[in-house]
């Protein structure tokens, strides 16, 4: 880590021996801004490091916006940037902020930034699809990262170097952390001030942004799950599942339905779904589930019985694994207010 700047203001503790002053350490944050960059991904950090408070009137971080030109557009405005890039020389944290489009052009002067960053010790975060700018900066080879869950697969299958994680919130490597979606950067820049100053101070910079600490349910993404593209030769099959799910469904009936054995069952799902029939099952059974909780006053147990699960237990265990959060829980997130008539 670059070495901190002396800033010339004082806090005052007190000991047994009377009150007593002592220096604070600026923390210098520089976000990175560029053509396409999300703007809200880039305004959130600003706003929170720059109001985090040691004690009272005292802060901890300053926050500096750089760019390789003056302006910057944004799909709906243009920025005008005070600092240029060599502000990194001074930064103990970087931030990237996500792409409109992730498989947008970045300028080779911030990824040459980048680079210099994590060669000189800095921590350089990523909110969202951030993840796209330090891949392609190399920064992230050979570790684990996360981004957008609807932009994952992009960059799974674009840089196979990096082992992505499309089910948590953000991804802590140590030097170097990436965030899924814009909430969950928000999450992540908190949990940087609590590593940095503690829970106290991150609490407080919690509260000011109107947000949990740490958001309940564990650390993952809540994540939509399609149905697979109707051209895909299972689609019959599919179909035929999702129009029973609160029946047994074996390999063997699926199979008979689809006039193929049951090991040519598995080989197609696998091939094309990446899962088993039977775990195709499960997932079709929690999206469906999902759908109730949403929409629907039903209790847990029957809308278990509705999807297809012998059990609440099993339903939960199902939906934990792969929602990332029990049905309770995303009930309350995600249940929609009934229609005014």
């Amino acid at each position: 880590m670059i070495p901190a700047i002396i800033d010339k203001r004082y806090c005052a503790c007190t000991t047994r021996k009377g009150p007593r002053k002592f220096t604070i350490k600026t923390h210098n944050v520089v976000i990175l801004a560029f053509d396409g960059v999300v703007a809200g991904d880039l305004t959130m950090p600003a706003e929170l490091f720059e109001r985090v408070e040691l004690t009272k009137g005292h802060y901890p971080y300053q926050v500096r916006v750089c760019a390789s030109t003056p302006t910057v557009q944004t799909r709906s405005f243009d920025l005008q940037i005070r600092f240029s890039l060599d502000e990194i020389t001074r930064a103990d944290t970087l931030i990237v902020p996500g792409l409109s489009d992730p498989t947008g052009h970045v300028p080779d002067a911030i990824l040459d930034v980048i680079r210099s960053a994590t060669q000189m010790g800095a921590r350089i975060a990523s909110i969202c699809t951030g993840a796209f700018v330090l891949a392609e900066s190399g920064v992230l080879d050979g570790m684990r990262a996360t981004t957008h869950w609807k932009a994952a697969e992009k960059l799974a299958r674009q840089y196979p170097q990096i082992d992505v994680n499309p089910n948590v919130l953000f991804v802590d490597n140590g030097q170097i952390l990436t965030s899924a979606g814009a909430a969950a950067g928000l999450d992540l820049c908190l949990h940087m001030i609590k590593k940095d100053y503690g829970a106290s101070v991150a609490a407080g910079a919690a509260r000011l942004a109107v947000v949990p600490l740490e958001r309940s349910g564990g650390q993952a993404q809540f994540i939509v799950r399609e149905t697979p593209c109707a051209h895909t030769s299972l689609s019959p099959v599919i179909q035929w599942i999702e129009s029973r799910l609160e029946t047994i469904i074996t390999v063997s009936r699926m199979a008979e339905f689809a006039m193929v054995s049951s090991r040519t069952l598995n080989r197609r799902f696998r091939e094309q779904l990446g899962l088993s029939p039977l775990q195709w099952v499960i997932h079709a059974r929690v999206t469906r589930a999902q759908c109730l909780l949403e929409a629907t006053d039903l209790p847990i147990e029957h809308v278990a019985a509705e999807v297809g699960f012998n059990s609440s237990t099993s339903l939960r265990e199902h939906f934990l694994n792969i929602v990332g959060t029990n049905p309770t829980m995303y009930r309350q997130a995600f249940r929609k207010a009934p229609s005014k008539g």
